[in-house]
């Protein structure tokens, strides 16, 4: 069965209904923005960012990236199979992927991927793009950063923002982040935060602070989705 789906005539007609569907579910959400002012100083300022928010909220995040703006997006996705797939949709809503994912201890000849991925994240960075980071994916476990977010950081001085983000109802699947599906006219949160990467902090040091502040504000996000009110 997975290898049905996964043939590329069936992911393509899956790719053309989720993408029909998500486009549709976008215009219908309805949004709460909170520190948003940390996000437009970026946007205003051009050059490099890079964005991160955990895997389980991939499909909730194309509307927040202000398409037309400066920096330009890339999408960074594994090379699995089913990133693929991912790659697929967010390039037709308007995020063109860079492939690759972590090194994968137990299968060392597939970190080729990952290094090409951070080469051309940096690449993309250094002219200026923008890139969106799941440091949790492609496998988790869920809400764990890894190291890849702060090293492409701190090769590039690029301005790292985070998004919280939630939506209420959605659409939770029964993967290892249990990713959330959008559903029309849904109540949707993002909650921003902005931090740098000290070159002289080590790269997983700054991944086990950022997992930490980035999970706060997804807290936050889902509280705000689900109608709270300070």
């Amino acid at each position: 069965m997975k290898a049905f789906f996964r043939s590329p005539g069936v992911q393509g007609v899956l790719t053309a209904i989720v993408v029909a569907y998500l486009k549709l579910t976008y215009r219908t959400l309805r949004w709460t923005r909170e520190h948003e002012p940390l996000a437009e100083a970026v946007w205003d300022a051009g050059g490099s960012v890079v964005v991160c928010f955990w895997h389980s909220r991939i499909l909730i995040s194309p509307p927040c990236w202000p398409l037309g703006r400066a920096q330009e997006p890339r999408a960074l996705i594994s090379l699995s199979k089913d990133g693929e797939f991912i790659a697929r949709a967010v390039d037709k809503i308007g995020f063109p992927a860079i492939r690759g994912s972590s090194t994968k201890k137990s299968a060392p000849d597939k970190a080729k991927g990952g290094m090409d991925a951070i080469r051309d994240g940096l690449k993309w960075l250094k002219g200026g793009g923008g890139i969106a980071i799941t440091p949790d994916g492609p496998r988790g476990p869920a809400e764990v950063m890894q190291a890849g977010a702060p090293v492409l950081a701190q090769m590039t001085g690029a301005p790292v923002l985070f998004m919280g983000l939630a939506c209420q109802p959605a659409i939770t699947l029964g993967g290892w982040d249990k990713g959330k599906i959008p559903l029309p006219f849904a109540r949707a949160a993002v909650v921003w935060g902005r931090t740098d990467a000290p070159r002289a902090t080590p790269g997983q040091e700054l991944a086990d602070a950022w997992s930490v502040q980035l999970s706060e504000l997804t807290r936050r996000a889902e509280f705000l989705a689900h109608g709270g009110v300070d």
